[in-house]
């Protein structure tokens, strides 16, 4: 069964504005364990105080999610991470020929020193902690720095490594620079070591490709797929956590346990706190995700939802809506009479002709209209 590890703590917060106080955080974590995430990325508690404190109160609230404190491959902020009671622990460091040289002025050898120096530590401190190790930027480094690096860091007791796609760079339109070509080519080469870890995708979203990558490592057998909430992060983000179940949902054969009902919820608390609108856009949990407003597209779904809906919203905690204005027909403000109890004027077809001249006059201000509210001053002026 594939992993989430939902990183909304951690790379969300690197969204330029965004900041979460320790007890918004712990209620964001509530909801992705009871969505069912498997890995909660709570911080990097050498940051700052505040953050280690925040990801020791969730590691400690009795969550079923792993706990997880993201560090820099050294072994005073290692330190930091563990003194934080999490159950993960993910390093990083880059092995890109460019990094190696212009900005550590180290060679590969003493890369891999180290990496297996704060793995080590990691893993001696705590022997059931699960540990990951990135090579920062994996898919625009040398394949051989990445697999030497990989190697030494299993060997040295991680069980995860992940592929970062620190720049967006990767697309499923390019063999050798698809998500799939990574994961298979990873995945081989450390088998012929005898070396098996878990294999993690971290896909940042530059070129608007983050989703279509990450189910491009699905496709490849991947294990975990990192996203978060509205797809916060560096830059332009990561995997939206929404998107991406939505599709799981629909590839995975097998029973799954991601109760999608608590993604509305979830992501108006991200909203709030982060001050990041949620697009009316959005898939799932946007404003507009079940609303049609087209004419033909309303008399089609009074007949049957399905018609104009390939997502059921009930999944989601939600329903289907109409809206009302330059684009309605008749039916839709029939559905709206309806809607605010008035459905004894339906009947009325010249009043409800009225009512839609009416409305598509005011949607000429450019504002969607109130049925709840407009609607009914209309209706009382007719």
């Amino acid at each position: 069964m594939i992993k989430i590890l939902d990183s909304t703590l951690r790379e969300g917060e690197q969204t330029p504005g965004v900041y979460f106080a320790p007890e918004t955080k712990l209620k964001i974590a509530e909801f992705l364990d009871h969505i069912g995430v498997d890995i909660i990325e709570a911080g990097n508690p050498a940051v700052d105080s505040e953050i280690a404190l925040a990801v020791t109160r969730i590691a400690n609230a009795g969550l079923k999610a792993k706990i997880g404190a993201h560090s820099l491959c050294r072994i005073d902020d290692v330190k930091k991470a563990l003194d934080c009671n999490v159950s993960f622990l993910g390093v990083f460091f880059s092995v890109s020929s460019q990094r190696l040289q212009c900005d550590y002025n180290i060679c590969l050898d003493e890369a891999l020193d180290k990496i297996v120096e704060a793995i080590t530590y990691a893993r001696e401190q705590n022997d059931s902690l699960l540990i990951r190790y990135t090579p920062e930027d994996t898919v625009r480094s040398p394949m051989k720095n990445v697999i030497e690096a990989a190697s030494a860091a299993v060997k040295a007791g991680a069980n995860i490594i992940s592929i970062a796609d620190t720049t967006g760079y990767t697309t499923p339109f390019q063999q050798k620079r698809s998500i799939y070509y990574f994961v298979k080519i990873l995945k081989e080469e450390l088998a012929k070591r005898e070396l098996y870890p878990q294999i993690e995708v971290h896909c940042h979203n530059d070129r608007g490709l983050a989703l279509a990558n990450a189910l491009d490592a699905y496709r490849a057998g991947i294990d975990i797929i990192d996203v978060s909430v509205m797809g916060l992060g560096e830059r332009a983000g990561i995997v939206d956590l929404a998107e991406l179940l939505i599709n799981l949902s629909d590839l995975i054969e097998e029973k799954n346990f991601w109760k999608l009902e608590y993604l509305k919820d979830l992501y108006n608390l991200v909203s709030e706190y982060s001050h990041v609108p949620i697009s009316p856009h959005h898939p799932a949990v946007g404003k507009n995700a079940f609303t049609h407003y087209a004419g033909v597209h309303v008399t089609a779904i009074a007949k049957d939802e399905r018609l104009y809906q390939s997502l059921n919203p009930e999944f989601f905690g939600s329903k289907s809506s109409i809206a009302l204005g330059m684009q309605s027909g008749l039916t839709a403000v029939e559905l709206a009479l309806k809607q605010i109890g008035r459905e004894e004027l339906v009947e009325n077809k010249y009043l409800v002709a009225k009512i839609l001249k009416e409305i598509k006059e005011m949607a000429k201000r450019g504002t969607q209209i109130d049925i709840e509210k407009e609607l009914i001053e209309i209706v009382n002026n007719c």
